[in-house]
C-alpha cells in the first residue's frame, strides 16, 4: 500500500528566514536603471537591490 498523504509543514513566522521587509522611496531614474539591469540579467529588482545594498554597506566609510 502506498502512502499518498499530503504533508503540510508549519509556516515560518515572518522574519525567521533572515530577511526583513521594508519600504523605501527612491528616485524614478534609479528605479529605471535597476529595471534595466534586471532585464539584462534576469534577476529580480528585489534581488538586485539587496546585492547593491550589500556591496555599498561593505564599502561604506564614516568620516567624523
Amino acid at each position: 500500500m502506498s502512502d499518498d498523504s499530503l504533508i503540510i509543514k508549519p509556516k515560518r513566522v515572518k522574519g525567521e528566514d533572515g530577511y526583513k521587509t521594508i519600504s523605501i522611496r527612491i528616485k524614478e531614474d534609479v528605479v529605471s536603471q535597476i529595471d534595466d539591469i534586471s532585464a539584462k540579467t534576469g534577476r529580480s529588482r528585489n534581488e538586485l537591490i539587496g546585492m547593491l545594498l550589500q556591496y555599498a554597506v561593505a564599502r561604506c566609510k564614516i568620516e567624523e
